[in-house]
């Protein structure tokens, strides 16, 4: 049922009342300093699991009189207990997980290390949907019923402040869902720009638009669009849905797939000046639809404290939108004393490409460029070069964060505080099968410790996709279909009809899992010093013999690489040596390069951090090789830190 709470036009918004006397959380100094968690709200908890985990004040969460009913997974006991067909389709639509189940996890997240949440869109879907993922929105103005109310998301957004925990908003304003019919009903695609007839907005899911195409009715709040100021037929482009997802403007005027395209304002459209991103700036006009959208998260931000916004789709939006979008919404949020509010966006190609629109539009962080979260995981796989600084090609991670001069940046650490780093998350946009980093091979779950230390302990905002400190799979092992395989990312935390690993009913909020320590203990070291968070990047030759002359940046050998890969992260004189070993099955020794003027030969340094949780400091005194240089062991799939 609506809520009969919420406004049904923008104009019943009391903005000043909204943000009368009340103190908004801050924003932090800088956020390369947070760790994120991305979670998908309908997979992650219903708040009846019991026992693996602890409250927010440390007290283990146990069954007796909690009316909790789901106990931990058992590797041994519930692994593939599920019928596999049944468990495979409760994946593809709602699971069950709730803004109060999220809320009763605080305390697993705050150990874990998190101190930013970014959680997957909460918005109210067309009704009757199958929209579990929440980016086809029927009411910008309020939360979803499966999720909970507007109060349950503002009550956790100040119960995770509490907890020194932000909140980062999934948003979206490229599309709504699929809230209206063509005529016809008609499955209509795009062609030249021709704009199609409309028959009218849907009631609910699957409706052939029974409701005016025009202002509807409070009455038919649930179904068209809401607010009342969307509904003007021009809020929407019309133009059917995308099939040539890079040509030029039908990427960015065409419906994306069942959802609907926002007509954002008057852009150029001609195919020859696509790259001048200024001037298709400057001859941007934004519509009434773009000026309604912004007030909408403005509205967010001041009902909820939100800390920060993921926008969707940035690919799908004139540049111009964009701006426009994000110089109001900072604007507002520096107003309220949010002088570091953060609008993360979701921007597909390569690092060129992702460097132009942080520039031209404001945004303040790219996720998705599509070829980091690849050259991450499969380089801690051993399948990819970790870079070379000799040359000038972007080949490898390493690459990914240097040569900031060619970029017109003014130091190298512009990358670092402008770019989130993940290599599991719910898209991987560009990949025809999908799996998580151990869902491809046995091996790859023996090497999570050497990813999520890459993660964590190198340049960027680093993220964390949930399930990835429980081991979570996510791929199907079954017969490789492609056309579903993002279903498998998606699996339950709370277990409900699809948990991981082809169980049910079982959850995996797993404290004493070994993944999860581990990322503790890294998160921990990362607080501890600066120089993780915000040092300079830089990649070490490494030698097995220490001979002068034979360092070297490790390279595949016949495709492959099963070596050590060392890196430095220096900050006002202060360098932490980091290694991580890509040979799963044994520990490697070798000589790294270190800073001479920081580390000079008969100097020491300390090990900060190696994977036994048994783990005991050690002194490595430097020694005078390729000028100055440590012998360092690390384990097999491991990670350690010598600073």
């Amino acid at each position: 049922m609506p809520n009969n709470n919420v406004e049904r036009s923008l104009t019943q918004i009391d903005f000043s009342k909204l943000v009368e006397g009340r103190e908004f959380y801050p924003s932090p100094a800088a956020w390369e300093d947070e760790v994120l968690y991305f979670l998908f709200l309908d997979r992650f908890s219903d708040g009846r699991e019991f026992g693996g985990f602890a409250g927010l004040d440390g007290t283990p969460v146990e069954q007796a009189g909690t009316g909790r009913s789901t106990p931990l997974f058992s590797p041994q006991d519930d692994t593939g207990s599920a019928e596999r067909e049944a468990w495979f389709q409760a994946g593809r639509s709602w699971c069950g997980g709730t803004i109060a189940g999220m809320k009763d996890k605080l305390g697993y997240l705050k150990r874990l290390g998190v101190t930013a949440v970014w959680v997957s869109p909460v918005f109210r879907q067309v009704t009757g949907s199958g929209d579990y993922h929440g980016y086809g929105i029927q009411n910008f103005l309020d939360v979803d019923p499966h999720f909970g109310t507007r109060d349950e998301l503002r009550d956790f957004v100040r119960s995770a402040h509490r907890s020194g925990i932000r909140v980062i908003l999934d948003i979206i304003i490229n599309h709504a869902g699929d809230v209206f019919a063509y005529e016809g009903d008609h499955q209509y695609t795009y062609q030249e720009g021709r704009q199609w007839p409309v028959q009218g907005y849907r009631r609910h899911s699957g409706d052939p638009g029974s409701l005016p195409f025009g202002r509807v009715e409070e009455e038919s709040i649930e179904g068209a669009v809401w607010p009342v100021e969307l509904q003007h037929e021009s809020t929407w482009t019309r133009h059917g849905e995308i099939r040539r997802w890079d040509s030029f403007p039908e990427f960015l005027d065409g419906d994306f797939c069942t959802l609907k395209d926002v007509n954002l304002g008057d852009a150029l459209k001609d195919p020859s000046a696509a790259w001048d991103l200024q001037r298709r700036i400057r001859e941007f006009r934004p519509s009434r639809s773009l000026r309604s959208m912004t007030e909408i998260y403005q509205f967010w931000i001041a009902f909820a404290d939100i800390d920060g916004y993921r926008l969707d789709t940035v690919k799908h939006m004139e540049p111009g939108a964009v701006r426009f979008f994000a110089s109001a919404v900072h604007e507002f949020a520096v107003s309220l004393g949010k002088e570091h509010f953060t609008i993360i966006g979701e921007i597909t190609g390569g690092r060129s490409h992702a460097t132009a629109i942080l520039d031209t539009t404001g945004l303040d962080a790219a996720l998705g460029i599509n070829d980091m979260p690849d050259k991450l995981e499969f380089m801690v796989k051993g399948w990819r070069s970790p870079g070379n600084p000799d040359t000038e090609d972007q080949e490898g991670y390493f690459d990914l964060f240097r040569n900031s001069l060619l970029d017109n940046k003014s130091s190298r650490q512009w990358f670092g505080s402008h770019v989130v780093t993940m290599f599991d998350d719910h898209d991987q946009v560009g990949v025809q099968h999908k799996f998580r980093f151990a869902g491809d091979n046995p091996r790859s779950e023996k090497l999570l410790p050497a990813a999520l230390g890459l993660n964590l302990a190198s340049a960027g905002i680093p993220c964390i996709y949930y399930g990835t400190e429980q081991a979570f799979n996510g791929a199907d092992h079954r017969n490789g279909e492609d056309s579903y395989s993002d279903v498998f990312l998606r699996e339950c935390m709370f277990g409900g009809p699809f948990g991981s690993r082809q169980s049910q009913g079982r959850h995996f909020f797993d404290e004493m899992h070994p993944v999860y320590r581990f990322i503790s203990r890294v998160a921990a070291l990362r607080r501890e010093h600066m120089a993780l968070r915000r040092g300079r990047q830089y990649l070490r030759q490494v030698s097995a013999t220490g001979f002068d002359g034979d360092f070297y940046y490790p390279q595949p050998m016949d495709g492959r690489l099963r070596w050590i890969i060392a890196w430095s992260r220096i900050f006002a004189r202060t360098e932490c040596l980091c290694a991580i070993n890509t040979d799963a099955d044994q520990a490697l020794t070798v000589y790294a390069v270190v800073d001479s003027t920081i580390h000079p030969p008969g100097s020491t340094m300390q090990c900060l951090f190696a994977p036994a949780e048994d783990f005991r400091p050690h002194v490595l005194t430097v020694e005078a090789r390729q000028g100055s240089a440590v012998r360092i062991t690390v384990p097999a799939g491991g990670f350690v830190v010598y600073g």
